[in-house]
Parts: structure tokens; sequence; C-alpha cells
């Protein structure tokens, strides 16, 4: 979206008027959906930032007082995204708490599945379903002070104790080992071995992996913020104009 910045004969006034009226059209659109479209770099690649905030919201409506992602949102707009010649690349900010198993694993596999360059970047935490949306990009990033969460499967309301539930749950948590482990540098073993860890949470079993042991492990790429996903985004997008 290119602003005129001529002198029409009114002292600025129209190019105010369309820069007053292309923040506030961002402004808008960060706090409906939590996403905007990068385009003011030097090198004009048009980027699309996706932000993947609170908890994933599924089938069930989580309550008005809980921040969140809603995957009816965010599918159409990948989709969009994918289809759109003057995309060139996605970036994803993701500090979430983790939320609904099959919408958070949508979300993944939609990102997987594009076409254009994309960067992940862990900020605050991505636990639970957020460690598949982390590594569903094509490179990732997590700060220093970031967190991923990984647990085993968990389920709200009322569970029937027959060994068919049980079955039910293996097969979900294979759905997402099988994901990250396919889209990362580590093995499906560690994945469990760390679901299973037992003395690292008080009230539960599981892994919490701060900054650099998230890359340690092979979960994400690289330590680093904005600026080196931005970076390494724009230089991805290079090498696949280049490509064409």
């Amino acid at each position: 979206m290119g602003l005129n910045y001529k002198d029409n004969g009114d002292g600025g006034q129209n190019s105010g008027d369309d820069l007053q009226k292309r923040q506030q059209a961002i402004g808008e659109r960060i706090e409906k959906e939590g996403q905007v479209l990068l385009d003011q770099n030097g090198k004009k690649h048009k980027i699309h930032l996706l932000s993947i905030i609170g908890e994933i919201e599924g089938h069930e409506i989580a309550s008005p007082q809980t921040k969140t992602t809603k995957y009816e949102h965010i599918l159409p707009s990948l989709a969009a995204i994918e289809d759109s010649d003057d995309i060139d690349g996605i970036l994803v900010l993701l500090n979430t708490v983790g939320g609904d198993v099959e919408a958070g694993l949508a979300i993944a596999e939609m990102i997987a599945s594009l076409t254009k360059p994309t960067v992940s970047l862990v900020l605050g935490g991505s636990h639970s379903i957020g460690v598949p949306l982390a590594v569903s990009t094509d490179y990732s990033f997590i700060v220093k002070t970031g967190t991923m969460l990984v647990h085993p499967v968990r389920m709200n309301g009322t569970i029937i104790g027959v060994p068919q539930t049980y079955d039910y749950f293996k097969k979900i948590q294979d759905r997402i080992v099988g994901f990250i482990a396919d889209h990362s540098r580590i093995s499906a073993k560690r994945i469990e071995a760390l679901m299973m860890e037992t003395g690292m949470l008080t009230k539960d079993v599981g892994s919490i992996l701060v900054g650099e042991r998230a890359v340690e492990e092979g979960l994400i790429d690289e330590i680093g913020g904005i600026s080196q996903a931005l970076s390494k985004l724009h230089s991805m997008v290079d090498k696949s104009v280049c490509t064409f």
C-alpha cells in the first residue's frame, strides 16, 4: 500500500489524511485479528505479520476474560495469503499458553504447507500446542527468556475410564509428537522423554525449555529477536525470488 507524499497544493493535507487513515486501518486490524502487513522496509518486501497470542480457541468459545487466537480467523487468512501474489513472506509471533489441540494442529499444518517463506519468533512462551505452532515455519527463533512447555496430552471434563480412552489419548499425542519431530531437529523419542519428565514441574509431568535449552534440544533453530527474525525472513524472500 503506497502513500502519496506529492504536494497537491493543499499544504500536504491529503497526504496527512492518507497516513492517518492507513494508521487507523492498521490499528483496527491489529486490535481485531492481531495481523498487519509490514511493507515499509527498504527491500520493498510485503511481510504478513501473524500473531498467535493467549489461548488457542477451538470449537468451544473461551470466557470473555481470556485473550484468545481464533482458528476461524487464522485459517482463512492463511489461505488468502497463499493465494495472493502480493505477500512475499510470513512472520509468526508466538506468546501462547496453548489450548485446543485440533485447532492448534490445524493452524500448524496450514502454516507448514504454505509455499511462502515463513519464520516464527517465540516471545514470552509457546507452551503445549504452541510447540507445534513454533516449529511449523521454515525457520524458528526464540528470545533468550522465552519458554516452551512440553507435556502429555490433557483433557478437560468427564473422562470414561476405559482402555479406549487411553488409546485415544495416545493417538492424539502421537500426532503432536510426529508433527514436532517432522518439522524440527528433535527426535520423537526425545520429545516423549521430555513430556514424561517428573523432576521439573511440581504438580505435573513435563519439561520447561528456556531459550538456549530449546535450541540445544533441537526444537528451535536459533536465539534471536524481532530484528534477527525479520532479517532472516527478508533473506529467505530474496532467495525464493531468485529461485523463480
